[in-house]
């Protein structure tokens, strides 16, 4: 799981964009000191991401109260099934409600959708992986939930490795240079990425000796005769408006990664309830 500090201080934030002046509903109604329980009930199939991450927001709010999974992180649940039972402070339960569920569906939704296209092209030799295209200030655990749901990681950050698209390449004067001066001014343990649209920017990237060549925006045929050129001298990413209608199509060119950026960043969140008992 995700660094615990990173995790509490993730939702201290998101508990005090809720209520920043304290909740004024709960307090006002609900006697201090009244105990109480209730069930977390999916409102879908699908499969569960967020779990440890749902507890923390009760524990931060009340030590006390007891979060009982009943499934562990990746597994599939259907409509109606129980995820866990809360039981403790009502007062607690109550503030808590909207932020845990918030990461909870958030979280399970990117799994589930991330675990359909994996589904899709279970079999061939394509790995599926997220982009930076995450929810500013979540992308630890959007990510956290691109691999429950069965995906791979892209780079996590910009100091990660270097990637070098479309603007860097022209900032530069062109594919060879860039990959050159690249090469300079990093360590030799970090790879060289280089995003390509056209076979001839693909040659070029190969002479440069790229650690790995992105194929953006190509039609599946174009790719195709790209990743029979590489010929395994780099791997080969696809990358660029990737569906559920398209991905089986462009795993069978060849390449080695399909990043698709709406595992986080257009994904619907899964729908789970919170009923007090």
């Amino acid at each position: 799981m995700i660094d615990a500090l990173y995790i509490d201080e993730m939702i201290r934030n998101a508990l005090k964009e809720d209520m920043p002046l304290g909740d004024i509903t709960t307090d006002n109604t609900i006697p201090e000191n009244t105990q109480t329980k209730a069930s977390l009930i999916a409102k879908e199939s699908g499969i569960i991401a967020g779990l440890d991450v749902s507890r923390r927001v009760f524990e931060i709010l009340d030590s006390s109260i007891a979060f009982d999974a009943k499934i562990k992180d990746g597994q599939y649940v259907e409509k109606g099934q129980l995820i866990a039972e809360i039981s403790g402070n009502a007062r607690a339960m109550l503030k808590g409600e909207r932020t845990a569920l918030n990461f909870l569906q958030r979280m399970s939704g990117i799994a589930t959708k991330t675990n359909a296209f994996v589904e899709k092209i279970r079999g061939l030799h394509a790995t599926v992986v997220d982009t930076r295209k995450t929810t500013p200030g979540l992308r630890y655990i959007e990510k956290y939930a691109v691999k429950v749901g069965g995906g791979s990681n892209h780079r996590f950050c910009l100091s990660d490795g270097v990637m070098i698209k479309d603007n860097h390449i022209k900032a530069a004067g062109g594919i060879k240079q860039a990959i050159e001066m690249a090469r300079k001014g990093i360590p030799h343990t970090i790879k060289i990425e280089v995003e390509t649209e056209t076979i001839e920017q693909v040659k070029e990237a190969v002479d440069s000796k790229a650690d790995i060549i992105m194929l953006d925006n190509m039609d599946n045929e174009t790719m195709k005769k790209a990743v029979e050129y590489i010929d395994g001298r780099a791997l080969t990413e696809a990358s660029g408006n990737v569906s559920m209608d398209t991905i089986y199509e462009i795993a069978l060119t060849g390449v080695d990664i399909i990043s698709i950026g709406s595992l986080t960043h257009s994904v619907k969140a899964f729908d789970i309830s919170m009923k007090i008992l």
